[in-house]
């Protein structure tokens, strides 16, 4: 890539959202921590620095050495990247007389200022800072103000350095994407060349030049990413890409047979192995969540080596990490402590003594499905819903066991083919079923029972950070509800789960 764009992440929650904005723009960029700035800048055309929710006159503040990169090419600060470049050059950074966070609207503009091209005084910005600056640094020349901060954004004469106290990024600025546009395109001059055609193409050279003749196992979940990065290698390397596709009896309901078919008509090399007793045995009286994670992920492990071992010869292992696994794992603040245990950032067992391959590393998901799109993938699968790598097992609270299994895979199949008939399944971000550990009372003909209760739930989200539980039809839940408790002996109640995220999480364990 010569169209590099570099994000330094000064810790904001916004930086992916950064990226993402410039991803849509078809620019490439990369994030890395503030503290780790690339040494070789030269494949980089423009620099932006992202916010922080550090102030910069606090003594433990990130200060990095940016004398490699302003004035020597285009700068873009956003929020902590604009005070951090007027505090250290002869402005002032003082804490504002009222909080600055919210919607705001520009009240001046320079005119004839390339950086705000199309854009108008009333435009809305999203402001989230604590403080403000005061007075402009050396060479520096407002561009904007709102209301209440005179200096919403800044240049320094003499150098392409552009700065702002508002974010771009967030959908609440209704032009940053052009602000965006404006700074990267008209004046960094970056080319708009990062397309999912473009990306194959790289990407296929790229690995034939990596992995050469050299054999790759990739364990397949049936899911968007392990799927495009299959095809991906396929294109490479062809015959020498070894699937495996692990049941871990944790699946939806016929989903082993029906992945296996749909994986076969696509021409890849993938092996089936059914380990529901392996699975079923480890998870044995497990009711922690955390715990049954870290048995499901043990014992896939175990039986993916086994598999790996009778293919002779294999040097890779492919995976279908994506580009927010890679940022969460090397942060600011380190890898997050929240990861969970079936993670696949840094999961590799030292007694695989594999190199690692992974051809999607540095894509969102929403480019993966493009990426998928561009390599003829079927649309149906490209847009399946989400599902977690421990699959039903965290969806069945308490003890596993293989009749609760049963349970659920029926109760799941009926929910989720009743929103594919309905025409509601592209509407959801992510539906499934739990079963809850309690047994409720109720009456079938003249008989009392005394069976289990279940759940539905159905959010619409973007990335799975925040979600809000979908407001499906009456009558489509009606009709749900009288099937699972008519068609699913052991099922006498159904409840749909109206939480949104947060403060609620989208799965229950």
């Amino acid at each position: 890539m010569q169209n590099n764009v570099l994000i330094l992440d000064f810790g904001s929650q916004y930086t992916q959202l950064i990226a993402r904005r410039v991803r849509e723009l078809n620019i490439y960029c990369e994030i890395h921590p503030y503290n780790n700035i690339p040494e070789n800048l030269s494949d980089f055309k423009a620099t932006i620095l992202s916010g922080s929710p550090f102030s910069v006159r606090a003594e433990d503040a990130p200060h990095p050495d940016l004398s490699g990169i302003k004035g020597k090419m285009p700068v873009l600060g956003v929020c902590y990247g604009a005070q951090y470049m007027a505090h250290f050059n002869g402005g002032n950074v003082s804490p504002s007389n009222t909080r600055e966070y919210g919607r705001a609207n520009l009240s001046f503009i320079k005119e004839n200022e390339s950086f705000f091209n199309d854009i108008h005084i009333g435009s809305q910005v999203w402001m989230s800072h604590s403080d403000t600056i005061k007075q402009l640094p050396e060479g520096g020349v407002k561009l904007a103000s709102t209301a209440d901060v005179e200096n919403a954004a800044y240049k320094i004469e003499g150098e392409e350095t552009y700065a702002i106290q508002f974010h771009p990024e967030v959908y609440h600025s209704t032009d940053g994407k052009k602000l965006l546009e404006n700074f990267l395109v008209g004046i960094a001059k970056v080319k708009q060349d990062w397309t999912p055609d473009n990306f194959v193409e790289m990407t296929v050279e790229s690995l034939k030049e990596k992995v050469g003749d050299g054999k790759v196992v990739l364990g397949l979940s049936g899911g968007v990413d392990s799927t495009v990065a299959a095809v991906l290698l396929n294109k490479a390397i062809g015959k020498n890409l070894y699937c495996i596709f692990v049941n871990n009896g944790l699946l939806r309901k016929n989903e082993f047979e029906n992945v296996l078919d749909q994986y076969e008509g696509m021409g890849l090399n993938v092996k089936g192995v059914d380990a529901t007793a392996r699975f079923l045995d480890a998870l044995d009286g497990i009711e922690d969540p955390e715990e049954k994670r870290k048995a499901i992920g043990r014992v896939f492990i175990e039986v993916f080596d086994d598999e790996a071992h009778l293919v002779q010869d294999v040097d890779w292992l492919g995976q279908g990490t994506i580009y927010p696994d890679v940022i969460e794992s090397i942060s600011v603040k380190g890898p997050s402590a929240t990861i969970k245990s079936h993670h696949n950032v840094g999961g590799l067992p030292d007694f695989m003594k594999l190199k690692v391959v992974e051809p999607l590393n540095m894509l969102f998901k929403d480019e993966v499905r493009r990426v998928g799109a561009s390599l003829g993938i079927d649309p149906e699968l490209l847009g399946r819903h989400p599902f977690p790598g421990p699959g039903l097992a965290i969806r069945i609270l308490g003890d596993i066991t293989a009749e609760k299994v049963r349970i659920l895979q029926e109760v799941d199949d009926i929910f989720i083919s009743g929103l594919k008939t309905w025409g509601l399944y592209d509407k959801v971000w992510q539906a499934g079923a739990i079963l809850l550990p309690v047994n409720s009372v109720g009456v079938m003909g003249d008989e009392r029972t005394y069976e289990k209760c279940v759940a539905l739930r159905a959010v619409e989200s973007t990335d799975g950070m925040t979600a809000d539980w979908v407001n499906l039809p009456y009558e489509f839940l009606q009709k749900t509800s009288n099937d699972i408790i008519n068609k699913v002996k052991g099922v006498n109640r159904v409840v749909y789960d109206i939480s949104s995220k947060p403060p609620a999480t989208i799965e229950w364990e």
